[in-house]
């Protein structure tokens, strides 16, 4: 398990900012920024709370109180997402029971089954959009035969098939240790 000051210098850097930019615009000296970095000095209390708000991180996933880490968890959690092949939204159900009783428990959890979750919601309506549209649009064309019927239940079962995919490569990737998720496209859970 990383330190504070190894997640607080992975977190700045990744934002871009220097060491200076950092002690600057969260009002914390820099010499203090520099050991808690270098793991001479721990952050607690208010100096904590304006890095935290600075590099726009809740504290909670820098501290860490209680959590552990799961390799094993976060590859069934990604693999949940497969039940929605045999279950209408079982895509979003499972991963959304697992990602409530377990986010507090397990490291990357949070963060991760929010994007999971933000993904499936909208892997779920575009796949009933684009299939009543089609339906809609097949319909209102008058062009109905077996052709069509196939096109609107190939449909979904090819979008089902990718995201199946796409859950198994996420679920090796982090059995693996990356920890690699889905695209956030529009946050509806945080």
């Amino acid at each position: 398990m990383q330190s504070v000051g190894t997640k607080i210098k992975e977190i700045r850097l990744n934002k871009g900012f220097s060491q200076e930019e950092l002690a600057t615009q969260s009002q914390v000296s820099l010499r203090t920024i520099q050991r808690i970095e270098n793991n001479e000095n721990e952050a607690r209390g208010k100096t904590l709370q304006l890095i935290c708000e600075t590099l726009e991180v809740p504290i909670e996933e820098l501290l860490d109180y209680g959590k552990k880490e799961d390799q094993q968890f976060l590859m069934f959690f990604h693999l949940s997402v497969i039940l929605g092949v045999f279950f209408v939204v079982g895509n979003i159900v499972l991963p959304l029971i697992l990602w409530l009783t377990k986010k507090d428990k397990i490291i990357g959890l949070q963060s991760m089954g929010a994007k999971l979750l933000n993904f499936q919601i909208w892997w779920t309506i575009l796949t009933y959009a684009v299939t009543i549209f089609t339906i809609i649009l097949f319909f209102h064309s008058g062009f109905l035969g077996f052709g069509t019927m196939a096109i609107i239940v190939v449909l979904p079962l090819v979008m089902s098939i990718i995201n199946v995919i796409l859950s198994i490569i996420f679920a090796i990737a982090n059995r693996r240790g990356k920890q690699i998720t889905y695209p956030s496209i529009i946050p509806m859970i945080k």
